[in-house]
């Protein structure tokens, strides 16, 4: 049998967003996975600067590479903490969870203020 050697297929991103921004609904669903995105972003990030496959990532992990191609596709499923906290671990990485206050006051923020001003 033939050698099969690794030969990834270029993919310029930006084009292609500009392009998919045309289609009508688009946007407005990227935009509400954007979330999602970023948290793969972050993914393949941390395995491609571990030097890791996705086969390697699965049995540190303990699971198998269709799950880790799971977690790193954005928009399928809701990762758990813990396989958050697996994948971290198996690329050499901790897990971080952050509420960051948006810049723009939302109904909950004015409920709490007026709450505050009043008690």
């Amino acid at each position: 049998m033939a050698e099969l050697k690794y030969q990834p297929v270029s993919h310029d991103q930006k084009a292609f967003l500009e392009k998919a921004m045309k289609r009508k609904g688009f946007k407005e669903a990227y935009e509400g996975l954007a979330d999602e995105y970023a948290l793969v972003r972050e993914l393949l990030a941390a395995r491609s600067r571990a030097g890791l496959t996705q086969e390697a990532v699965a049995e540190l992990m303990g699971t198998t590479k269709s799950a880790v191609s799971r977690l790193e596709a954005a928009g399928r499923h809701a990762p758990s903490m813990t396989t958050l906290r697996k994948y971290a671990r198996a690329v050499g990485c901790h897990l971080e969870i952050k509420l960051v206050p948006d810049s723009r006051p939302t109904k909950g923020s004015d409920r709490i203020a007026k709450k505050r001003s009043a008690g």
